[in-house]
């Protein structure tokens, strides 16, 4: 799924740099189901006082994998949202997101969750197509 970049903001990118918040807008309605997660993790994290919050509950339909599979691999897309809502995020498998405090980023669950053995154990067949 591609953004629905209106015209103004297209006319805008066109000549020069273009605002932030613009482009997260754009998102925002373009890709709802992975904002609103995201918006949701950023949220509880806020709220809590966990290192990181994630979300384990797999999209309800293919659409809204699509949503969160672009909000993720776009560099411009996924850093843009993390500066929006202050997190850095992190992503295993089809959907699980994980919002992180960005100064946990240097600590150890953070190292364990990003890596390559935590990807191994949360694996499972289910996945394999998603």
């Amino acid at each position: 799924m591609s953004l629905d970049v209106s015209p103004k903001l297209l006319a805008e990118a066109e000549h020069g740099d273009i605002r932030e918040a613009d482009f997260v807008d754009t998102v925002r309605t373009s890709l709802p189901y992975a904002y609103d997660l995201i918006a949701d993790l950023a949220t509880e994290l806020r709220d809590g006082t966990a290192d990181f919050t994630d979300n384990q509950t797999p999209p309800p339909s293919e659409q809204e994998r699509g949503q969160l599979l672009r909000a993720l691999a776009s560099d411009a897309i996924r850093g843009s949202l993390e500066r929006h809502f202050g997190v850095a995020l992190a992503f295993q498998n089809c959907h699980r997101v994980a919002a992180f405090r960005p100064t946990a980023l240097d600590g150890e669950t953070y190292a364990r969750f990003t890596s390559v053995r935590s990807q191994v154990l949360n694996q499972s067949p289910e996945f394999r197509d998603c």
